[in-house]
């Protein structure tokens, strides 16, 4: 099969996608305020309700095809990883309000040519449930954004009967073979979150080439939960208490599949809210995470990758760089959001550059 390459204009960037990335770090910032004179704490700006934050590694195997042997994933080897599983809102809701969820990848041990601004020898991988970003553009964040920012100051009973219609909407879509991506953003199964799937949703670039990733459960233990679904009147936190109990008695096994480009009007590189079809390019493996039985929610290593750890798009190699016009907002939304959020909280950000600097 024959793979689009990447070149730097394969990026178009909107004349006036500057002010809508302003928009949004102005509108995030707000919402972040308003979150924390609720908490009277700073959280993130999403993924704000950590449920595990584990170690393990991820491994790279021999005799990958040369379009898939790219950037990191170059060569056979392994690497120490640090995940972080999250809920998606940017504030500390009870379980009730299941809406979309993510996961933060940080891999060390990576050396190469990184990105401005990122010197330590990491590759960060932000990842989410849902193959697309329903904006699709930095203009439909703003727009979007101002609408979630209007309901950030809304009692919780509200944003959980939200996410119960668009559940709801769902479950109507897929008897006829479709759903909403919309719809799955705001209200997502009551899933267990480590049989979830994660999803880069926007492209970056893959080498020589471009892809979208995901990272999918593959591990027997985790193949059992496929139809376990959480009673959030029973636990409010319960997608935190199954995901430590799952391992402290489990090992958890993603496979790292890249999504590679091969047709630019079906595969759009601006637009995130377009899933890019499997029938023209299927997401193939590329390296297997493994992350064994361990206390996932230990007091000392919640607070460090919950208060001192980032994990950001940009902290990337080059043969890595975001792309297309979330991933360019994102590059500086991520990084304004951060920095307000430790400057409130009075705590020094560290762009971990080491396993070892992680809690046990």
């Amino acid at each position: 099969m024959s793979y689009l390459r990447y070149a730097p204009d394969i990026e178009t960037p909107a004349p006036d996608e500057q002010d809508s990335i302003d928009g949004i770090i102005q509108g995030m910032t707000q919402q972040s305020q308003v979150v924390e004179k609720r908490e009277h704490h700073a959280v993130r700006a999403s993924h704000a309700k950590s449920t595990a934050c584990v170690t393990g590694e991820l491994i790279v195997p021999e005799g990958l095809p040369a379009e898939l042997a790219q950037g990191l994933f170059a060569k056979p080897g392994r690497h120490p990883v640090a995940v972080r599983f999250a809920q998606g809102p940017g504030e500390t809701l009870g379980d009730r309000v299941s809406t979309h969820r993510g996961l933060s990848l940080k891999v060390f041990d990576v050396p190469g040519e990184k990105l401005p601004g990122h010197a330590a020898e990491t590759q960060d991988f932000v990842l989410a449930t849902g193959t697309t970003f329903p904006s699709g553009t930095a203009a439909g964040f703003l727009r979007d954004g101002t609408v979630i920012g209007k309901a950030t100051g809304l009692p919780e009973g509200v944003k959980s009967a939200v996410a119960a219609t668009a559940r709801n909407l769902n479950r109507v879509l897929h008897a006829f073979g479709t759903e909403s991506a919309r719809a799955g953003f705001f209200g997502y199964p009551f899933s267990h979150p480590i049989a979830d799937s994660y999803f880069s949703q926007a492209p970056m670039r893959f080498g020589d080439y471009v892809a979208k990733l995901g990272v999918v459960p593959v591990g027997e233990a985790q193949r059992v939960l496929s139809d376990w679904r959480l009673d959030p009147h029973a636990d409010e936190d319960g997608f935190r208490h199954a995901a430590t109990a799952f391992f402290r008695e489990h090992e958890a096994v993603f496979e790292l599949k890249a999504q590679l480009w091969a047709d630019a009007e079906r595969q759009p590189i601006e637009d995130s809210s377009v899933d890019w079809p499997v029938e023209i390019s299927p997401y193939r493996t590329v390296a297997t995470i493994r992350l064994p039985r361990q206390d996932a929610y230990s007091a000392e290593r919640v607070r460090y990758f919950d208060e001192v750890m980032t994990f950001r798009p940009a902290h990337s190699l080059a043969l890595h760089q975001p792309l297309g016009s979330i991933m360019r907002a994102r590059l500086q939304v991520y990084r304004a959001l951060s920095d307000f959020r430790h400057r409130e909280n009075g705590i020094q950000a560290e762009d971990t550059a080491a396993i070892d600097r992680i809690p046990a």
